[in-house]
């Protein structure tokens, strides 16, 4: 097994602008998602009102780039996992476990699951804390966007450099 791993990193590494490119592009698609939840749904509980600014469709299409979650917490572990084999820090632990906790409301408390306690239509009542917790746990993902992002720019100033020395 060790012996694959080690296969498997060995290319992750060779090809880890184009699996960090790829990895922060399906992440921040998640971004117009948080976008959705807070102005289509939390602040539609606060206040009373939509501050969603964009036409019905698009909270379907807000669904449809839910499901690249998926893949983009695959990918995203795999980086916070390869950099914590090149060296150990909390701060990368702290990233997995905001990460992997998305299983949690992927899988148990979903996106649906809240609109139906918020609207009142659902069959299983929920306690109001487990909606609000579902929603900062999908919040908790921002942290990871943004060092995503900031380590994609990184890598690509560091092969740019390489290239023009």
């Amino acid at each position: 097994m060790r012996k694959y791993l080690d296969i498997f990193w060995t290319w992750y590494n060779r090809h880890y602008l184009f699996a960090l490119s790829a990895t922060t592009f399906l992440f921040l698609l998640q971004a117009f998602h948080l976008y959705w939840l807070l102005t289509d749904v939390v602040l539609l509980r606060i206040t009373g009102q939509s501050f969603f600014v964009f036409p019905p469709f698009w909270s379907t299409i807000s669904t449809v780039l839910d499901y690249t979650e998926i893949p983009a917490l695959i990918s995203t572990s795999l980086v916070y996992i390869n950099q914590l084999r090149l060296k150990f820090s909390w701060r990368e632990v702290r990233f997995l476990i905001f990460l992997n906790i998305q299983w949690l409301h992927l899988f148990w408390i979903t996106d649906q699951v809240v609109l139906e306690h918020f609207n009142r239509s659902a069959y299983f009542h929920w306690s109001i804390l487990v909606a609000w917790v579902a929603i900062l746990i999908d919040y908790a993902e921002l942290p990871v966007m943004y060092d995503t992002a900031r380590l994609a720019i990184l890598e690509f100033k560091k092969v740019y450099k390489k290239r023009t020395d």
